[in-house]
């Protein structure tokens, strides 16, 4: 059956009898949790909300990492009639507060005492919030065991078995699903709400242009809270896919030996580390080693290039990318597992030279570019159409436009009915012939592939009226070995200047290597030769540039850009502003006495 809500989605895994819906680890062994047991769960915790207090519509919270109880109590929320707002856990306990208060949340689930804490931190100012569930052993006063609240969901649902079928029947393709809040990078968060064909519209459509199937095992590390990550686990859902849930991304090397996935969606920072990560091996290596990984890494990109343009290599080329298949791809592709088909890129722009590189290794990227507000696919590249620095065609059933500025427009069903008690910011977004207003400038090319330029509210307009689009430049620099993160400055400057944190285990090694092992980061980032790596970078980096897209100045900074420190969104976008007030005092300095 055709689903038409995400009730329809959860119905259907009753076909499918599979034991291992899903795998989690837990005392160094992974355990299956099969699609019947998981669908009784979902039954169980949905027949116990009413218990708890809450009506049809009504918002219930979740604070947790990717877990099997999160997708339980989100089935169990849409077959209910529950609204489900997720908080990301890396909020502090005042961002928490916010979404609670702002969804007026009735009940909140978390899934460790340090999560359900914020919640219980943020009670007394939130007056809807009547109970807390926390998933695992409780120890704080005032929370509910969710071991308890299945029993208790198990009992109600076998005195009245037709209660869940009954709430879960008058469920309709207008139902809102979820609230979930943009991360707020330009002003305060607001609730997108998304609903049931919002979803189901979107994974319809992204089933019919990626291979997933049930045969697929995929490793769920990106934050469920973001909508990428949600929107792809319903399509695993739809086709039957099995689904790993990783310990923490700091686990991942070892989770993706032991799961061995077919594939996985990251946002480009996992792919920017993963990078960095093989070239500091590769830097700790003999000369012939380097030479040799040199080599290997442009003749991918020669035959990636030839692919891209759907020629065969001649028989030379065709012979080097054998033996470099041999001797570096498949040797660099084995942390991946065996079993790995292709990964998925979404939630930032992705560099392309950072494509190329995976691509011409035989790591297959397809980015895809959406937003909350647009549940979020509005274009993917896919096995049968891909282009690299492009973001792919628009989803079938997505219409997009732009607009006279060079802004993304886009109309369709998947997209959001409006925020959540905003009315006039719903107005700004979705215009009155129902195109939503993306804040991205883009341009559909000639073959029909949509290309990302830059955000339409970030754009630098330096003081001589030139447009600039930063991303583009900071991308680029994030791929050299001495960079984790980059920011460019100069909005209604004279010229461009740039933060930049150092990546600090490479400077590390650096330093050992120059008499200054063991030097705290900020002596490091003084010193007169570490400043001399990166004007050197940057000098690259000018190259071949206009003059108004050159990086004059630069400061170094002695540690990264942190959601803690509030610089980076939880989907770890810049927050532009933020960094902009922060770092005022060094952003100063790079323009003081400035003629130019």
């Amino acid at each position: 059956m055709t689903p038409r809500t995400l009730v329809d989605i959860f119905r259907n895994l009753k076909s499918l009898n599979k034991p291992d819906l899903h795998l989690y680890k837990k005392d160094g062994q992974w355990h299956p949790i099969s699609s019947n047991e998981f669908i009784e769960r979902v039954k169980w915790v949905s027949c116990a909300l009413e218990g708890l207090g809450v009506g049809q519509g009504d918002r219930v919270a979740l604070l947790s990492e990717n877990r099997t109880e999160w997708a339980t109590v989100d089935f169990a929320c849409q077959c209910y009639g529950a609204v489900m707002v997720p908080i990301f856990p890396t909020m502090v306990s005042a961002q928490a507060e916010y979404l609670l208060q702002d969804s007026g949340t009735v009940v909140a689930f978390a899934s460790t005492d340090e999560q359900a804490k914020k919640v219980l931190d943020a009670k007394g100012n939130c007056p809807k919030l009547k109970h807390v569930v926390v998933f695992n052993d409780l120890h704080e006063p005032g929370l509910i065991s969710y071991e308890s609240l299945l029993a208790e969901g198990k009992k109600i649902h076998e005195s009245n078995p037709s209660a869940f079928d009954q709430r879960a029947d008058s469920r309709t393709p207008d139902d809102l699903a979820t609230l979930i809040y943009t991360s707020g990078t330009t002003g305060e968060p607001k609730g997108a709400m998304l609903t049931q064909n919002n979803f189901v519209s979107n994974v319809l459509a992204g089933c019919q242009v990626l291979p997933f199937d049930s045969s697929n095992v995929a490793l769920s590390f990106l934050p469920l809270s973001h909508v990428f990550e949600r929107l792809i686990e319903y399509c695993y859902y739809h086709r039957g896919a099995t689904i790993a849930f990783a310990e923490s991304i700091d686990a991942l090397k070892d989770n993706l030996l032991e799961v061995n996935p077919t594939l996985f969606g990251a946002v480009p920072r996992v792919y920017e580390k993963v990078y960095g990560r093989i070239h500091d091996k590769v830097a700790k290596g003999t000369p012939l080693q380097k030479k040799i990984f040199e080599s290997a890494i442009e003749t991918g990109k020669e035959v990636l290039e030839l692919r891209q343009a759907k020629k065969s290599p001649g028989a030379v080329l065709a012979a080097k990318h054998f033996l470099f298949e041999k001797l570096v791809y498949g040797k660099i592709r084995a942390a991946l597992g065996s079993r790995f088909r292709l990964a998925i890129s979404g939630g930032a722009p992705l560099a392309k030279d950072l494509a190329q590189f995976f691509w011409g290794i035989g790591v297959e990227i397809y980015e895809g570019y959406g937003l909350t507000e647009t549940s979020p696919v509005i274009a993917v590249n896919t096995p049968s159409a891909w282009k690299l620095g492009t973001v792919g065609r628009v989803l079938p059933g997505v219409e997009v436009k732009i607009a006279e500025d060079g802004e993304i427009l886009a109309r369709g069903p998947n997209i959001m009915k409006g925020y959540f008690n905003k009315p006039e910011a719903t107005r700004e977004a979705i215009d009155p012939d129902g195109w939503f207003h993306t804040g991205d400038i883009g341009i559909v090319d000639e073959d029909g592939f949509l290309k990302i330029t830059d955000r339409k509210k970030e754009l630098i307009v330096n003081s001589n009226g030139k447009n600039i689009a930063p991303a583009p430049l900071e991308n680029a620099l994030k791929t050299e070995p001495f960079i984790s993160q980059a920011v460019i400055i100069g909005d209604r400057r004279k010229f461009l200047s740039c933060l930049i944190v150092p990546n600090l285990e490479k400077l590390a090694d650096w330093a050992n290597s120059n008499g200054m092992a063991g030097k705290r980061a900020e002596d490091l980032i003084a010193d007169e030769r570490v400043k001399a790596i990166y004007q050197k970078i940057l000098d690259r980096a000018n190259t071949d540039k206009p003059h108004e897209q050159m990086i004059r100045r630069f400061m170094l900074l002695p540690a990264e850009f942190t959601i803690e420190g509030g610089e980076l969104t939880p989907k770890l976008s810049v927050k532009r502003r933020v960094v902009d007030t922060k770092y005022k005092d060094l952003i100063d300095q790079m323009y003081a006495g400035s003629k130019d």
